[in-house]
């Protein structure tokens, strides 16, 4: 579904991403796991086209669109759903989804409100609460369902436990195996713990570079490579 191909990316002075290449197939959750600062989240922006790279390819459903402007992407149909979560804080949460509603793909699932407040029943008695005055666990779930609202074919999440409590961890956990059936996900996460419960396969970036790919039961089993890049 989507390749990263050997991407480059600077910000300012800093060379970032070293040569990042990864792969993400249909039918599966591939995370990408490190410490703060290792380059998850620009790689992320860098598939999105927040931070386009110098050098290195990146194809999207056997499409090219590396360098494509933000817009552009979301309407190929990637979804993302940022670290801060980015909703808007002064509109109801029925209004944050329908200000991301674009159409749907053919031969797909088209995701309508209605659809989406099924999928996260914790919603729809929130409907017309301001998105600032959500709980954490509700916002990051208002984050991950207005990107739904985009019919995307591929979704990205950038540490979607962060700062969460355990109960809410475990029904993200829940909500996001379920999304898998629809769709290929890569997240991004600290929580390696969480990763190795949902994920397919796992990619390890340390200082802008992969060092470790595999399925997620080698990645469990390897604690050298855990005790070096994740302090598990």
């Amino acid at each position: 579904m989507i390749k990263v191909e050997d991407i480059h990316v600077y910000i300012g002075d800093s060379y970032i991403l070293q040569g990042v290449s990864l792969v993400v197939n249909p039918g599966e959750i591939v995370c990408l796991l490190g410490r703060n600062g290792a380059g998850k989240t620009t790689t992320m922006r860098s598939i999105m086209g927040y931070t386009p790279p110098a050098r290195g390819t990146i194809e999207f459903d056997e499409m090219e669109i590396t360098r494509k402007p933000v817009y552009e992407t979301v309407r190929y149909g990637i979804g993302y759903v940022p670290e801060d979560r980015r909703i808007f804080p002064d509109l109801t949460v029925e209004e944050n989804l329908e200000v991301a509603e674009l159409p749907g793909h053919a031969g797909r699932r088209s995701y309508t409100r209605e659809f989406i407040f099924d999928t996260f029943p914790m919603l729809k008695p929130l409907r017309s609460r301001q998105g600032g005055a959500l709980s954490g666990g509700e916002q990051q779930m208002l984050a991950i369902a207005r990107a739904l609202m985009g019919n995307p074919k591929l979704l990205l999440l950038d540490e979607p436990c962060e700062g969460l409590a355990p109960v809410i961890v475990d029904e993200l956990g829940v909500v996001i195996s379920e999304l898998k059936k629809e769709m290929p996900i890569l997240m991004t996460e600290q929580n390696a713990h969480f990763a190795f419960g949902i994920a397919d396969r796992g990619y390890v970036i340390d200082k802008g570079r992969v060092c470790y790919e595999g399925c997620i039961q080698e990645l469990t089993c390897n604690k050298e490579i855990q005790d070096r890049y994740l302090a598990v």
